[in-house]
Formats: structure tokens, sequence, C-alpha cells
């Protein structure tokens, strides 16, 4: 009497790991696109949150600089705009983007303010979007600067302003 044995072939198994395998190969850039997508969305809410506090910090002082703030000051955000925004106009004043590099602010006169994100990359870029199509973006390295509360370089994609 032979008895026989329950249980899965090589040639089986490895149709499974291969299916797998494909599997991850779509859905792992995916992923990374969709993590990416969410740090500019992030990035950009910030800034508005930002231009938000500043307008109205504005609209009480008449004038939008606070001392003079220029980048590529290091600590200017997190020192001087957060003390003059923040708890008064925003709770907590958004000092880092979806990167974690810190916002880049000025205010060079009392009428003009700027905040910039450098995007991915963390690197200053010049490239100038223009206009905005309706598919997601994949320019992750592209920089993202509101200038009086508009954003006048952003990356392409529908951003639901």
């Amino acid at each position: 009497m032979t008895t026989k044995q329950k249980g899965f072939t090589l040639i089986e198994l490895l149709i499974v790991v291969a299916i797998i395998g494909v599997l991850a190969a779509i859905a792992v850039p995916n992923l990374l696109a969709a993590l990416n997508r969410a740090r500019q969305k992030r990035t950009m809410a910030d800034m508005r949150t930002i231009a938000t506090a500043w307008e109205s910090r504005a609209a009480d002082v008449n004038r939008y600089n606070s001392a003079g703030i220029t980048w590529p000051a290091a600590t200017a955000l997190a020192t001087t705009l957060q003390m003059q925004l923040a708890p008064t106009y925003v709770k907590k004043l958004p000092i880092y983007d979806g990167w974690d590099e810190e916002f880049r602010v000025s205010d060079n006169n009392e009428f003009n303010y700027t905040v910039k994100s450098f995007g991915a990359d963390r690197t200053e870029t010049t490239t100038v979007t223009t206009a905005a199509s309706h598919f997601p973006t994949d320019k992750f390295d592209c920089d993202i600067i509101l200038s009086n509360g508009y954003f006048v370089l952003y990356p392409e994609g529908a951003q639901n302003q």
C-alpha cells in the first residue's frame, strides 16, 4: 500500500512567487508616487496656512514685514516669523515642508512676502511652470513658491487651489 502525499509542487510555488513579484513591482512605484504627491499637497497646504496667518497679521499691523527676513536664513521661520504669528494668528506655525526641510521665507519690504519649498530634491531650481494639466504630477523636484497669497511656481498637475 502506498500513501499519497499532499502538498504543492516546486513549480506551483515558483509560479506563486513570480506572481507576487510582478504585483510588487507594479505596486511599489505607485506607492512611492502617492507618498510624494501627498508630501506636495501637505507642503502646499502648510504654505497656505503660513500665508493666511501672515495676511491676518498684515491686516492688523498694515504691513507684511516682521524683521526683514530673507532666505536662505536657516532659522528665520523657526524664530522671527513664529514669534510674530503664533499663537495669535495660527496655533502652531508649520516650519517644515513635506520633505522635512525648513520653509524659506522672505519679506524684504512691507508690501511683499514669499514662502518657498525646494521640493523633493531639496535644491533650488528655476524651472517655471506655466500651465497645469489635469493629470497627477510626477515632478516632485519642482520648487513650490507662494508669493503674496498666490502660488507663482508649483508642480504640474491638478492642484485644486
